[in-house]
């Protein structure tokens, strides 16, 4: 089966190197709103001259939004850029930022890898909240504003192996997962995390699909320290932009060491928990994706290899296929998690 498938918390082609590294404001354009509804209120720029000038990597001018509402632009005003060595940064060649929002999997818009972007038009991600739930001392239903407020955002350039064995280089934006865990105080008895994605029935027709293989809502869910590991990161946004829609518009989850069907979208729900919690994809077929994930070419997917992968974009002339590392090359960070596990069984 291949998938294409708390009240006091305080937070294309690859842009041209003299596009995002000179560009000294956004270009407003509000006939294409990324979340609808905000067109001629006359917001101001996404971010200020001086930060354009520091990210590493920004979205096309004809691609660039205003934010939904003035707090948005005052968190994206000001983001710390990559920097320029391991592990936040990888030096290589960035996705074109149409490849990264026009090829990807989030079922619940449609199987194939073209239905979220075609699909996603209805989706309204403001507003937002997500539920707090479980072992945690501060459980509640909190805003997004809430939520990000206290948060300094930063710039992450990582690479993304899908267990399908092709991959991306995208420019992130978000925080630390870690720091939004510290605020709702987990209990010892919090060893995993769960997340699950929002279902919405008028905006996503892949739920409604006779063809959708997913018993809704997609969950996924990480081992408390492996939530915890520094390269482990909650991203609202790609590019130097807000998160489209079809990406997991408006937090999801990267965990750049393991398949991209860990890092789940559009979360809704985060739950505290001291078992094991069932995942999306292990309750479909264990046998071909495990729990733990992790990018592993010595451990070959039942129907193909892992050892290689297709680096996107690629065209019938323009085929890029390289070694894949274990751990997605984040091991020096990471392995660590796993000392004494035999990883061919745990998966």
């Amino acid at each position: 089966m291949l998938i294409k498938k708390p009240s006091d918390i305080k937070p294309s082609e690859i842009t041209p190197e003299s596009v995002y590294r000179n560009r000294r404001e956004f270009m407003v354009d509000g006939s294409k709103l990324l979340f609808g509804a905000m067109a001629g209120t006359g917001l101001p720029a996404l971010a200020s001259a001086q930060n354009g000038d520091r990210l590493k990597a920004r979205a096309p001018a004809s691609m660039q939004r205003p934010a939904p509402a003035p707090w948005w632009v005052d968190k994206f005003s000001n983001i710390k850029p990559a920097p320029d060595a391991e592990p936040f940064f990888t030096g290589e060649s960035l996705t074109p930022y149409q490849d990264v929002t026009r090829y990807n999997n989030f079922y619940e818009f449609g199987m194939d890898k073209g239905d979220p972007s075609a699909n996603s038009g209805a989706f309204k991600p403001d507003p937002w909240s997500v539920q707090i739930t479980g072992e945690v001392a501060k459980p509640g239903t909190y805003h997004l504003e809430d939520i990000l407020k206290p948060v300094d955002l930063e710039e992450r350039i990582y690479r993304l192996r899908c267990v399908e064995a092709w991959s991306m280089v995208i420019p992130w934006i978000g925080f630390p997962l870690a720091d939004l865990i510290k605020r709702f105080e987990p209990t010892a008895n919090a060893r995993y995390v769960e997340f699950e994605t929002l279902v919405d029935r008028n905006s996503m027709p892949g739920v409604t699909s006779r063809f959708a293989i997913v018993d809704w809502p997609y969950r996924e869910g990480l081992r408390m320290d492996e939530a915890m590991n520094p390269l482990t990161m909650m991203v609202v946004g790609l590019y130097g932009n807000y998160l489209p829609s079809q990406n997991g518009a408006p937090m999801r989850l990267i965990v750049p060491w393991k398949y991209g069907f860990k890092s789940i979208k559009s979360i809704v729900k985060i739950n505290f928990r001291q078992t094991q919690p069932n995942t999306t994809w292990n309750d479909l077929q264990a046998n071909e994706y495990g729990f733990f994930a992790n990018v592993n070419p010595g451990v070959h997917h039942p129907r193909w290899r892992q050892d290689m992968e297709r680096r996107l974009p690629q065209t019938l002339f323009s085929r890029q296929h390289i070694e894949t590392r274990l751990f997605n090359g984040y091991g020096e960070h990471v392995a660590h998690l796993y000392d004494g596990m035999d990883l061919a069984r745990y998966y």
